[in-house]
């Protein structure tokens, strides 16, 4: 069977969020990344496919653990869920996270993992997409404009919003009304 060059091309991207850490001296090491369609192609199950994250690593190297801090801003492509219809989430935020050296691999806790002291590299791409989704708001919706007005599709909205009607009220309420005064 011919390998499925779409998926060789997708593994050997990702092959760039690799960081091998073995020679590195224990001092400060910067990294600059960029996250883009490409990386969310190699996702499997992505929640979104399209954006471009810029990040900046600083990898400090001890003798005995690495401490990764990263520093996210871009944007990603995610449906309004208001109006179904997708626009561009801006996100920003730094996350850090602690990898010490141990027998097996554990997560000890979201900031803190172990990995065995036979490794010689570490996969940075897992840790990149779930500190975007954490940098998402709960609620996506299309921002204002500069009028304040929503930038949400309006024959969407016009859809689901249902046209309200005053109920009839019963005469009968009425005079009981009048009674009442």
């Amino acid at each position: 069977m011919p390998p499925n060059f779409r998926e060789e091309h997708i593994v050997n991207y990702l092959k760039n969020f690799v960081i091998p850490f073995r020679g590195l001296k224990t001092e400060v090491h910067h990294f600059d990344f960029v996250v883009d369609n490409k990386f969310f192609d190699g996702i499997e199950y992505a929640e979104f496919e399209q954006g471009l994250v810029n990040i900046s690593l600083d990898l400090i190297k001890q003798e005995r653990m690495m401490i990764f801090e990263f520093e996210l801003k871009g944007f990603v492509e995610v449906p309004c869920d208001r109006c179904l219809e997708p626009f561009n989430q801006n996100i920003e935020g730094r996350e850090r996270l602690i990898v010490k050296f141990g027998e097996k691999y554990e997560e000890q806790s979201d900031e803190v993992i172990l990995i065995p002291e036979s490794d010689y590299e570490f996969d940075i791409s897992p840790y990149i997409y779930e500190y975007i989704n954490l940098l998402l708001p709960m609620q996506r919706i299309h921002p204002d404009d500069e009028n304040g007005n929503s930038l949400c599709d309006e024959d969407m909205l016009n859809r689901l919003t249902p046209e309200y009607e005053e109920p009839e009220t019963d005469p009968r309420w009425e005079a009981l009304k009048k009674l009442k005064k």
